[in-house]
């Protein structure tokens, strides 16, 4: 597996947005979703029209099997609504084209994150980097790293700052930053 980073600039996340909703609907609102949830792919890819329509997501998260009640925000909200308009309930959000009413891959995910990022100018950048993204800018704005770690279940803040390389960022200002 390689590494990959969060989406340090807005104007990049921008520029991703607009180039996915150019090119695919379904692509875009993953991209969306993904930037603006704190969920992992694996628990994007299950979700069906019918568990949106509320105020929350309920699910239980396939890597720890933890329960989670996450809130739609009204950002994301204003996203899915027009893209729900047309799906039945038990629609996939994001669908396959193989088969009847199926979630596309993680494998394809990648794809589509991956090429989307290259054709901006990203590199080092997959499905995880949705996740990442939202806790790097989500901690730039709060500096709450006790909060973010609640919301990725994570075992300490150490972790937490490391996955939305926080302590690269610190380390590469130290260093750019020392003089004898």
């Amino acid at each position: 597996m390689k590494f990959v980073e969060p989406i340090r600039d807005i104007e990049k996340i921008e520029e991703m947005k607009s180039y996915l909703k150019r090119t695919n609907a379904r692509n875009h609102m993953l991209f969306v979703f993904g930037i603006y949830s704190t969920l992992r792919i694996s628990d994007m890819l299950p979700i069906k029209k019918k568990d949106v329509l509320g105020e929350r997501l309920l699910l239980v998260e396939k890597k720890t099997l933890k329960k989670k009640e996450i809130l739609i925000s009204p950002k994301l909200r204003k996203e899915l609504k027009p893209f729900i308009a047309d799906l039945d309930d038990e629609d996939y959000l994001f669908k396959s084209r193989k088969g009847v009413n199926k979630p596309i891959s993680r494998t394809t995910a990648y794809r589509v994150i991956r090429a989307a990022g290259e054709e901006c100018g990203l590199s080092r950048i997959g499905t995880h980097s949705m996740r990442k993204t939202f806790g790097y800018h989500f901690y730039e704005r709060t500096k709450n790293i006790a909060l973010l770690q609640e919301l990725y279940s994570h075992s300490s803040e150490e972790v937490t700052k490391r996955y939305i390389g926080i302590n690269q960022d610190i380390m590469d200002k130290a260093i750019r930053n020392f003089d004898y």
